[in-house]
């Protein structure tokens, strides 16, 4: 059995993953502290992907980074890059969509601290970046763990904007969601080909299951913010 599906969905989402926490949590902080008509317009903006269909979002990116258009004719030219149909523009997708699941907890998770503790720490002389390191991060964690691992999965579900950008290249392309749409429509007629769908299905439920265990733990843990 090649394992290259689930290894790419792995690399994918964990790249996608970092790369959402280190923007959903700057973008949440700062649209946090935004003007309320501004507040209001880039949460429109930051959330537009959810709710968007994933297909979408890829054609919008194959729009974006084609070789025939301006930004994707760009990097061909100064770089020899060709973004298209190499797994990394699946890192790209994949982010684009779950960016809003980690901008919104995160924001949540930021709105619901209890000022209280950050005035009490400008009264003794602390700073705003060491308030936000030492208190306000370590109260929301547990809000933004559970946003990071909820993105991890999502990213490693996501099947509509990574098949737009990426297509289904064995061995160079393929992630758990793309084949078990290629053997669904290919060799599901099959006993080899429904076994292999099984098996494929299984992994991902079981992935699933465990991140829903994982967020679960860490709402427990969660303290209250208004404490």
């Amino acid at each position: 059995m090649d394992l290259f599906p689930l290894w790419n969905s792995l690399r994918i989402a964990a790249i996608s993953a970092l790369l959402v926490f280190l923007l959903g949590v700057a973008a949440a902080r700062w649209v946090s502290k935004a003007p309320r008509g501004l507040k209001a317009a880039l949460d429109v903006l930051f959330t537009l992907p959810l709710v968007l269909p994933p297909t979408v979002v890829g054609y919008l990116l194959i729009l974006l980074l084609g070789p025939e258009h301006a930004l994707g004719a760009a990097l061909l030219r100064l770089f020899g890059a060709k973004i298209l149909m190499r797994w990394w523009a699946a890192v790209l997708a994949v982010s684009v969509v779950v960016f809003p699941l980690m901008y919104r907890t995160a924001r949540g998770a930021f709105e619901s601290f209890n000022e209280d503790l950050a005035d009490a720490g400008r009264t003794l002389g602390l700073s705003d970046a060491y308030i936000f390191w030492h208190i306000r991060m370590p109260v929301c964690r547990p809000g933004i763990a559970a946003g990071l691992v909820l993105a991890f999965a999502r990213a490693l579900g996501e099947y509509g904007a990574t098949s737009m950008v990426v297509g289904f290249i064995p061995g160079r392309t393929a992630t758990v969601a793309t084949q078990v749409a290629f053997l669904w429509q290919n060799q599901g007629y099959t006993e080899a080909g429904r076994r292999a769908l099984l098996f494929w299905i299984c992994i991902n439920v079981a992935i699933s299951a465990a991140v829903l265990v994982t967020v679960n733990l860490l709402e427990r843990r969660s303290p209250r913010h208004g404490s």
